[in-house]
């Protein structure tokens, strides 16, 4: 199908591109990668009066240090995350994740931001970022303001993004020597998770110092698995105790029924597959 007629603006900084979206108002719709977006421009299940292209906002691009954390730009691209010196030191996490969306042409044209601000609970990059305690930047026309992780995603390809705000760049807490993991269930290669967990872990001299622990697809956001994440804490890092620690991971969940699978099979795979992907990261 061809997508409905649209104005198309393509600024060059982020102030441009922030004037813009104010000047389009609540009708405007705007293009990261556009590997979720083009398919839904043209079945026409958007039709916005202007496309605002942020591809030559050079200032959103590439991966940065800053103190403890490292700083992602929102344009920065699946394959940059995947390729990074930074990522893989010290959110090595996102990295693995990362190596699981889609195919290579989607990693080398959908961007980081891009997939988090379209918040599809299926996303691949919205569990291991809730787990590392990631911040979101945004910016409006009254500037910056920081969101947390567990703030961001609202509900359904929702988030606290207002309609004139653009999301800039993701500050991600250095987690330098973590291990980590991202165990993902899908029916075909390529396709979206029917569940999928994301772990990271500190271990120290064979038990589990800290571990973070995310959710997709198990609910309308991301959910941490706090109860997982207690249960290892000060435990051997052994194939016994994160089977039993995993145990818990379906708590606190709301997974929905639909053609792939019911709600209660999802909680049977977030609990094996926490197992898997906590054994991996250790090693057990």
């Amino acid at each position: 199908m061809i997508p409905s007629a649209f104005d198309y603006v393509a600024p060059t900084s982020v102030d441009d591109a922030v004037r813009a979206l104010a000047e389009a108002g609540e009708d405007a719709k705007v293009l990261a990668g556009g590997q979720s977006l083009l398919p839904v421009l043209r079945m026409r299940l958007a039709a916005p009066t202007v496309l605002i292209d942020l591809g030559k906002v050079a200032e959103l691009r590439g991966v940065r240090e800053d103190g403890d954390a490292i700083v992602i730009g929102a344009m920065t691209t699946h394959y940059d995350v995947q390729r990074d010196a930074m990522v893989h030191e010290h959110a090595r996490l996102l990295q693995v994740a990362t190596d699981t969306v889609a195919d290579p042409q989607v990693r080398h044209r959908g961007t980081f931001g891009g997939s988090i601000a379209h918040a599809d609970p299926a996303g691949d990059l919205l569990a291991p970022v809730l787990a590392l305690d990631a911040e979101l930047v945004l910016c409006g026309p009254d500037g910056r303001r920081t969101v947390s992780a567990a703030d961001f995603f609202v509900d359904y390809f929702t988030t606290a993004l207002r309609p004139d705000e653009l999301l800039v760049e993701v500050r991600v807490p250095k987690h330098t020597g973590w291990s980590a993991h991202y165990e993902k269930f899908n029916r075909v290669a390529q396709a979206w998770s029917i569940v999928a967990v994301a772990a990271t872990v500190r271990a120290e001299g064979g038990s589990i110092a800290e571990a973070r622990v995310g959710l997709t697809n198990m609910s309308s956001v991301p959910v941490r698995a706090t109860a997982v994440e207690q249960a290892l804490v000060g435990q051997p890092a052994t194939a016994e105790s994160i089977k039993a620690a995993a145990e818990h991971a379906a708590e606190g969940t709301s997974p929905s029924s639909d053609g792939n699978a019911d709600a209660a099979y999802r909680q049977h795979l977030a609990r094996v597959l926490t197992s898997r992907a906590l054994s991996a990261a250790v090693g057990a």
